[in-house]
């Protein structure tokens, strides 16, 4: 059995892929490559099939009609044979210093008396064209290089949040909580950061900074514009992440507030990006979102739609959308994100 799958999902990804494969290479046989693709229509196919003849050990090249991201990561973890799983989007890389650090810390923990479900390390904002690239980490947050369980997490600010790339999971346990992505849907990498975790008990974090991820490309599924487009796709996600929380019955009260801060993030986002479209139809579907948490879960509704947040986002008339915008900005600007 490997040490740790890494599935990389890919569609149409013929230009970047190799970048991100080659950094994963020096993690040798103690890992499995999934090099996943969905359904593409460029030389993706060929490329996966050309690293799994060179590296048999390490590579394996699937193929699938397309899915969307989610399909690919669905698939990845049906196919992982390696006792951690981790996913790698197909424009992002990782830092080989790092990488051997996970790799040993994942070998010892294995080793050890206790199972963890989770292991934690730091991500890159690579953002084309920034001088300074902002570091992702929990230092402040978490324990470093320890077990820890819930009860020791300390404050999480809103611009702390676990991304998937940030993350991975014990392999098993994705299993026994049945995730699933939705299909043919973006922004499901949230629902991979936050539906396993009431199955969470330990953890442990690497202060490392392990992941790079990249931002900048016109057409990537977090630009702005592609955002708004796309907004259909973001309040199906933000609505499946209200229905999680709401069916996962009890849990530790830390990872309860935690998860109610995460949708606290995921709204807000929902709500600027249908301010910022401007139009009638968004605002409505905006007043939507609120009424389908609110007839979901009442007392939800009640932490979301009174924190701070979100009072900036539901500031009445066209000036109280001026000022949610500017908040936003100011946000975006701060934490680095979009």
């Amino acid at each position: 059995m490997k040490l740790l799958s890494i599935a990389i999902p890919c569609y149409n990804s013929e230009a970047y892929m190799e970048k991100c494969i080659q950094s994963l290479l020096p993690g040798g046989d103690e890992v499995e490559i999934l090099v996943i693709d969905d359904g593409s229509k460029d030389r993706t196919a060929e490329i996966a099939d050309q690293y799994q003849e060179k590296y048999p050990n390490i590579v394996r090249s699937i193929h699938q009609p397309n899915l969307g991201h989610g399909g690919a990561v669905n698939t990845g973890i049906h196919n992982a044979q390696g006792l951690y799983f981790k996913v790698v989007d197909s424009d992002d890389w990782v830092n080989e210093e790092s990488y051997k650090e996970i790799l040993k810390t994942l070998e010892n923990l294995v080793k050890g008396s206790k199972t963890v479900d989770l292991l934690i390390s730091n991500f890159v904002y690579e953002k084309q064209g920034a001088a300074r690239k902002k570091v992702m980490q929990y230092r402040h947050c978490l324990p470093v290089n320890q077990i820890f369980t819930w009860n020791e997490v300390g404050h999480m600010p809103k611009g702390k949040y676990l991304l998937m790339h940030s993350m991975i999971y014990r392999t098993q346990l994705l299993l026994e909580c049945n995730l699933t992505l939705p299909e043919h849907t973006f922004y499901v990498d949230n629902i991979f950061a936050f539906d396993p975790l009431p199955y969470v008990q330990n953890m442990y974090y690497l202060d490392t900074n392990f992941y790079r991820y990249f931002i900048g490309r016109d057409d990537q599924s977090v630009n702005e514009a592609v955002m708004i487009r796309r907004i259909d796709q973001q309040l199906r996600v933000n609505k499946l992440m209200v229905n999680s929380y709401t069916s996962c019955g009890s849990m530790n009260k830390r990872a309860r507030a935690y998860m109610i801060s995460y949708l606290d993030i995921i709204t807000t986002i929902s709500s600027i990006m249908l301010i910022r479209s401007g139009t009638k139809e968004a605002l409505d579907k905006k007043k939507e979102l609120l009424e389908y948490i609110r007839s979901t879960n009442r007392v939800l509704y009640g932490k979301l739609r009174h924190s701070l947040m979100g009072n900036f986002m539901n500031l009445p008339g066209r000036g109280g959308r001026r000022v949610s915008v500017a908040a936003y900005k100011i946000c975006q600007k701060f934490y680095g994100f979009n």
